[in-house]
């Protein structure tokens, strides 16, 4: 059970977004506190998120052994929209558009901030509005959904059901804790790093998020449809 769901969870951990909103909190003025803001606001809303889902499934019965069907069948229905989430943004990629409204094929490329919602949010880096930003940044992916599906359908204690969660929270919260924690040990290394890195994020992270949920969704088709085939 923790090995399917830490997965999915890596999977819906992969967002060169909530990296490069990292980055540059990392370069604000006041970077401790407001990429720790970032950070708790994504780890509240990873861990409300795995909470309710669980709740939510667990409420409607899939965690009973006659509901195997409709466990596979939302897998598959996850997968689905998964798979023309991530069709839908490599078009848009292809067809030059940035993904928040306009049109280049360079989004973000020559030191610009991002625009739309999360620009505002980045454009005077403070902590309040990196909270935000950690809450907007951090909402249920259906690999998020999927991994924590796959806790709320087993019939594991309490104890397990626990850490099962708990791993599926730090991992898909991975890429905002881990880029503190590196920054809080060594600050000026992790700094370059990531400012060495920036330029493939702001050329190329919409396109690896992508592949990433496009595998994603074919991995929860291809379990969903054989856990259907097998009920049938």
């Amino acid at each position: 059970m923790i090995a399917q769901a830490a997965g999915f969870a890596i999977l819906a951990a992969i967002s060169p977004t909530a990296l490069l909103v990292m980055v540059m909190f990392l370069g604000s003025a006041n970077p401790r506190a407001t990429a720790l803001a970032y950070v708790a606001g994504a780890m509240l809303m990873t861990v409300l998120m795995a909470v309710t889902v669980l709740l939510v499934l667990r409420g409607i019965g899939l965690n009973q052994p006659r509901q195997r069907d409709p466990r596979y069948g939302l897998r598959l229905g996850l997968g689905v929209v998964a798979l023309a989430t991530a069709i839908v943004m490599l078009r848009r990629r292809r067809d030059g558009r940035d993904g928040r409204g306009g049109r280049g094929g360079r989004p973000e490329a020559d030191g610009q901030q991002p625009q739309g919602l999360i620009g505002r949010l980045t454009g005077r880096p403070r902590p309040g509005l990196a909270f935000a930003a950690g809450i907007i940044l951090f909402l249920p992916s259906a690999t998020f959904v999927a991994a924590v599906q796959v806790i709320a359908t087993a019939n594991a204690s309490v104890t397990a059901t626990a850490l099962a969660l708990a791993t599926v929270v730090v991992i898909s919260a991975l890429i905002a804790w881990l880029p503190l924690l590196t920054y809080l040990a060594v600050p000026e290394a992790t700094v370059r790093l990531l400012r060495t890195f920036n330029g493939w994020l702001r050329a190329h992270g919409r396109t690896a998020a992508a592949w990433a949920l496009l595998a994603g969704g074919i991995v929860l088709i291809g379990n969903g449809s054989l856990g259907v085939a097998g009920a049938v």
